[in-house]
């Protein structure tokens, strides 16, 4: 039986008077890949950004790893191994591929000024681990032959890819993707989606994926969450939720 990792109890956040998610609650479990569906205002976005400390919630909780996460920040948040990523990739477009992964781990020897003057020897030796590892993640990846190529040159499934490959260099416990398929060809989405399902067979990565391409999502997540008003509407298998008649009926005319 696998465990709840990460648990969210009755969240409520309002903007102004419009309630983007209203006392929602679900369970993620360890190991898993859940996806989360449903259109436009349904409070998807929102629900990261609160679990991932963007936001802070009206009311409600949010749990990870049994410890209560609801108002710390989002520096401590990534601290702590929860990572999410954009509909619209963020990267440091001047820099290459893989200076856009040296940059992310923490508490680089080489962002102190003493210890970069006196102690060079320290800070590029962890320099050099942390490039190995970089380049390491880029193989993983299958973009090795860019890793010197401006990461505003790439394509826009590229640079899902890079995203995903920052989240390897902190060796993140649970990954939020925010519509990793959007702006994406079908052929690099073939490839990201291996790319998540073998960080979550061999690194034994969880993930949580806010998507619309429900033959995407339905091919990597079990459960899928249906979200609908800022509240759970259904969760279930891809195949219970494409016969739920709630389902059905509340997405009639709607793109899931």
């Amino acid at each position: 039986m696998e465990d709840t990792f990460l648990e969210i109890s009755n969240l409520n956040k309002s903007f102004g008077g419009l309630k983007a998610l209203n006392n929602c609650s679900l369970k993620i479990k360890k190991n898993s890949i859940t996806g989360i569906i449903g259109p436009n205002g349904s409070g998807k976005s929102t629900l990261f950004n609160l679990i991932t400390g963007n936001l802070k919630p009206d009311s409600g909780k949010v749990i990870f790893d049994k410890h209560d996460i609801t108002n710390k920040q989002s520096y401590e948040i990534f601290h702590l191994g929860i990572l999410r990523t954009f509909q619209i990739a963020h990267e440091f477009s001047n820099l290459t591929t893989i200076e856009n992964l040296m940059m992310v781990p923490a508490f680089q020897k080489g962002e102190e000024l003493l210890t970069s003057i006196f102690f060079r020897e320290n800070f590029k030796s962890q320099e050099e681990k942390i490039k190995e590892k970089a380049l390491e993640t880029l193989k993983f990846l299958k973009i090795e032959h860019l890793k010197n190529e401006k990461a505003s040159n790439l394509s826009g499934g590229q640079k899902k890819l890079l995203e995903l490959g920052r989240t390897m260099m902190v060796d993140a416990k649970i990954v939020f993707l925010d519509e990793v398929g959007a702006g994406v060809n079908k052929t690099l989405l073939n490839e990201i989606s291996e790319m998540i399902i073998k960080l979550h067979k061999e690194k034994n990565y969880t993930f949580c994926i806010i998507e619309h391409d429900i033959e995407f999502i339905s091919k990597l997540c079990n459960p899928i969450v249906v979200l609908s008003e800022g509240s759970v509407l259904f969760e279930g298998s891809a195949n219970e939720v494409k016969n739920n008649d709630r389902v059905i009926n509340s997405y009639l005319g709607k793109s899931i």
